[in-house]
């Protein structure tokens, strides 16, 4: 099973630099992979290809960038750029997004997500395998009166899509790589997020879905105040529709329910729940909640699980 984390180090007094010294450390702690998630703050891809330039041994990965406010065209030169600086270990991660977030941060209505996300990953599609488009659908438009390709990006670009919903999952299972499912436990993927998914990929004729499992945790001895301290950061979620279905579905009350925090034996244990449910790749995010020090033996462990 490929391990990796999530990099965050938007409290660092330069956050590029900052975020190469922690893909260093977990290169050298044995991870395979590195994931940026996008906010209204660092550009994920161009995040991606600077990690990928410097730290070769990584795949990096964004985690998710949303469709909304965005058009096909420029994200899909921002993935073939990344895509070539890094020789191929990039990773595209598109996401639906929040209500929220869509309508106050960009003012637009956040209308027909599950059609909007169909028609973005169609024309990405085109463009990161062809470098051309010639799209029209009732909400978007993605041709190329010029050529889009970028030279060294030839092989394309994995998709993967933050779905969860069966709507989403049965697009993503039809026009993408696979999926990168947050803040959903082992239950949740067994019995509902990755057979719906295969189901659509086979339906579709295509190969069976990469199941990137994103997972909130953290090796620590102070199980009870971390674990209060990831309830509070994850509370935001409980208010999204989704992600309050997807933590029910994994059997807990509170998002901070389905985090992994316990010592290492306890988090090996989960990450092996988490392949025995389907997922080919665990991520882990939040692991410098706790400090520096468990966030060092928090790789150290997952170095080791990734052999």
């Amino acid at each position: 099973m490929v391990l990796g984390v999530a990099l965050n180090a938007t409290d660092a007094d330069n956050q590029i630099d900052a975020t190469v010294r922690l893909a260093q450390e977990a290169a050298a702690a044995g991870l395979r992979s590195a994931w940026f998630g996008q906010t209204f703050g660092a550009d994920s891809p161009q995040l991606a290809a600077i990690v990928g330039r410097e730290v070769p041994a990584l795949q990096v990965g964004t985690s998710a960038i949303p469709v909304f406010g965005r058009h096909p065209v420029p994200v899909a030169g921002q993935a073939l750029t990344a895509q070539a600086a890094t020789h191929g270990r990039y990773h595209l991660g598109l996401a639906l997004g929040t209500k929220l977030l869509t309508e106050t941060g960009f003012g637009i209505p956040f209308e027909r997500p599950i059609a909007r996300l169909r028609e973005f990953l169609t024309a990405v599609r085109q463009l990161t395998e062809t470098g051309t488009a010639d799209f029209h659908g009732e909400l978007l438009t993605a041709t190329t009166p010029i050529p889009a390709r970028v030279p060294g990006a030839e092989n394309g670009v994995p998709l993967l899509v933050a779905a969860m919903g069966p709507q989403a999952l049965r697009v993503s299972g039809e026009l993408a790589d696979g999926i990168l499912p947050y803040l959903a436990g082992p239950r949740a993927l067994e019995e509902h997020i990755v057979p719906a998914v295969t189901a659509a990929a086979e339906a579709a004729g295509r190969p069976a879905p990469r199941i990137v499992a994103l997972v909130h945790g953290v090796v620590t001895d102070d199980v009870e105040s971390v674990r209060k301290k990831a309830t509070e950061q994850l509370a935001f979620y409980e208010q999204i529709p989704s992600y309050a279905r997807v933590v029910e579905l994994s059997g807990a009350r509170r998002a901070g329910d389905v985090a992994v925090i316990g010592d290492e034996d306890t988090v090996a244990a989960e990450v092996r729940r988490y392949r025995d449910a389907g997922a080919t790749e665990v991520v882990f995010s939040g692991t410098e909640i706790a400090g520096d020090a468990d966030r060092r033996r928090t790789w150290a462990l997952l170095g080791e699980l990734a052999g």
